[in-house]
């Protein structure tokens, strides 16, 4: 039987701060991330299973992506733990704010990692993340494949 890749994309606003970095983006700000899932596998053969034909139902891997990604990252204030933006991050929560710290630079490249593990974590045994493309801006995004990390 065939490999079939799906996607499903997302789109979720985050805020985030590059610490020590010597541009802009060291200033609180934020972006319409867009974020396309492509998982691989074989689709299903049992014409007794209501998903007979499908690699994975769409809602499925939308309820993974959603509870791992964009539930939590949408309209969040993402910050790097390790640095001194941990005092500014402990300042927003107090006031009420929906911060999350990380332990790596929130750049695109990073986020795209930390999600790829996430994702993979949650998909059934037979479906393998093949890919992720985080879209930061209209023309700038960060691409994980799976088999450029074997």
């Amino acid at each position: 039987m065939s490999k079939i890749r799906i996607t499903k994309q997302f789109s979720f606003e985050t805020g985030h701060a590059l610490y020590g970095y010597d541009g802009k983006c060291k200033n609180v700000h934020g972006h319409s991330y867009k974020l396309s899932v492509t998982v691989i596998g074989t689709p299903i053969l049992d014409k007794s299973n209501v998903k007979f034909g499908m690699v994975i139902d769409f809602s499925d891997l939308k309820k993974i992506v959603r509870e791992e990604i964009v539930d939590l990252f949408d309209h969040a204030t993402v910050f790097n733990k390790n640095t001194p933006h941990v005092e500014l991050a402990k300042e927003l929560s107090n006031r009420g704010h929906h911060v999350i710290l990380v332990d790596y630079q929130p750049t695109s490249e990073n986020m795209v990692i930390d999600f790829a593990k996430k994702i993979s974590d949650r998909l059934p045994n037979d479906i393998q993340l093949h890919s992720l493309k985080l879209q930061e801006t209209e023309s700038s995004f960060a691409e994980w494949y799976a088999s450029d990390n074997i």
